[in-house]
């Protein structure tokens, strides 16, 4: 169950993107109202251009003070993130989150949104698996 692709974990998601030119306050009450903890941000194609997280909101908005009803994703969010493309595996994903130490990765297809994963999508042989290869590392 360890080789599960991608394109397996987000096949029934519905990815909520909003343009970089939306509020911070619209990106919050989004990810409040959806239960999600990172909103993917567009460009003017509907391409991909960055990605907005509960984090950023903390240390980006909240932090520095900013007013989240006036400021826009495109000031505060994670440009250019990390992407996997949908027949990239499970592991690998893993392997990339936690060395960049984020727990979101948006799924990208030749530049087609096709989802994001959270650290939270894997299953228990999925994360054994990677603590047993970190552990491994550790040793040597």
């Amino acid at each position: 169950m360890t080789n599960r692709s991608l394109g397996e974990i987000v096949k029934r998601q519905h990815p909520v993107t909003l343009p970089d030119t939306a509020t911070v306050q619209a990106a919050c009450r989004l990810m409040r109202d959806k239960r999600i903890g990172a909103i993917l941000v567009t460009g003017p194609e509907g391409t991909l251009i960055g990605l907005f997280t509960g984090r950023d909101a903390v240390c980006r908005v909240a932090a520095e003070a900013l007013d989240p009803a006036t400021t826009l994703l495109g000031s505060v969010m994670t440009p250019r993130p990390d992407t996997l493309r949908p027949n990239g595996h499970a592991i690998d994903a893993l392997r990339m989150m936690q060395d960049g130490g984020y727990r979101h990765l948006p799924v990208v297809d030749d530049g087609r949104i096709v989802g994001i994963i959270s650290r939270y999508d894997f299953q228990g042989l999925e994360v054994a698996r990677l603590d047993e290869e970190t552990g491994f590392w550790e040793i040597m």
